[in-house]
């Protein structure tokens, strides 16, 4: 098993400091006359505070994850797990955080609140990961963050890169698997007891269809679990998300099924667009999503505005340049995404 050097890595302050006890901290039954947490008494669905450490939702996604309870921690969205790992890490004006570019947005924008150094590593033109750039970049770096399958390109980077980093890094590796359940590739999860310097950020929003409860995963090894535990906020997940998550967890079936239409509509779709005239490129995808390129991207993505599909243009990131991005919706979605693909190409012919 390859160790962590937690006290190496983690701020000395973090390391240091008591984690908040709050009042269901201390008490943990179900039963009495609660006198102790200062809540209205009056009953009702949430005149209570939710469990702080989401015991119930961690007890089911260990199960479901095949990982251990101590190996999780639960997010007010994946946002706020990646915050905590950069917060109990990074001193601020001080230390650096390594990842890739083009990818998620939140990396630079928890940097900058947290007054931390990114330094991106350029994927290659078919955003092809370089572990070799990545580890020369990061040589004093506090972590590594790869989003993979990546967004926006969508492509699930290379598992042999991605382990020539962990095994090379002696920092903490933070691989953001959001869309992972949309990939054939396996999840780094299973790695989690031979790499302790292994973090996995994964989230309910995507292949669980709970984007609006903001419910983020992180899975690590029981000590970096036990540090973010201190750092972050006594009930980050609210008790309604709890429930709806649980409830989502119990119909995997369900879940499944949804996943496996997303993909059948996928495969659709790329066989649409494969040969279409206004098309110059489709980009390989593992995630939900298809990043394509065209020739006049803004152009493009007024008329879908305009005919009521919204698609994301991606133009201004690296690499990006007039490319679109359009998640994978339902059947009739779909159809209506390529009736004003083709309503666009009759009304260039016609100009």
């Amino acid at each position: 098993m390859k160790t962590f050097d937690l006290e190496k890595f983690a701020r000395p302050n973090v390391l240091a400091m008591k984690a908040y006890s709050s009042a269901r901290d201390e008490y943990t039954g179900n039963e009495g006359i609660f006198l102790d947490a200062n809540e209205n008494p009056f009953p009702s669905a949430v005149n209570r505070y939710p469990d702080p450490y989401q015991r119930e939702l961690k007890t089911e996604l260990a199960r479901i994850k095949k990982v251990r309870e101590e190996q999780i921690i639960v997010g007010n969205g994946s946002d706020e797990v990646l915050d905590l790992i950069y917060r109990a890490f990074c001193t601020p004006g001080k230390d650096k955080v390594v990842t890739i570019k083009p990818s998620y947005g939140m990396y630079s924008v928890l940097a900058e609140t947290n007054d931390v150094e990114l330094v991106e590593v350029p994927l290659d033109a078919d955003f092809n990961l370089d572990a070799a750039a990545v580890l020369e970049a990061a040589k004093d770096a506090k972590i590594v963050v790869l989003c993979s399958p990546n967004n926006p390109s969508g492509n699930l980077l290379n598992r042999n890169e991605v382990m020539k980093i962990v095994e090379s890094f002696p920092g903490l590796v933070v691989i953001d698997e959001a869309y992972i359940d949309f990939s054939n590739g396996k999840s780094l999860l299973a790695e989690l007891d031979a790499y302790e310097n292994i973090f996995v950020s994964q989230t309910l929003s995507k292949a669980y269809g709970l984007a609006g409860i903001r419910v983020g995963l992180g899975f690590g090894s029981p000590k970096v679990i036990a540090l973010l535990n201190k750092v972050k906020p006594p009930y980050n997940v609210n008790g309604l998300s709890q429930r709806f998550a649980l409830a989502r967890l119990n119909d995997m079936e369900k879940v499944t099924k949804e996943v496996l239409d997303i993909l059948l509509e996928r495969s659709r779709l790329l066989l649409e667009m494969k040969d279409h005239p206004l098309i110059c490129k489709i980009y390989r995808t593992d995630a939900n999503f298809i990043l394509f390129k065209v020739d006049d991207a803004n152009t493009m993505y007024d008329f879908f505005a305009e005919n009521g599909v919204v698609v994301r243009n991606r133009s201004s990131q690296y690499n990006c340049e007039n490319c679109l991005r359009v998640s994978v919706g339902t059947k009739t979605e779909n159809d209506k995404f390529l009736e004003v693909l083709n309503e666009y190409n009759t009304t260039l012919k016609t100009k």
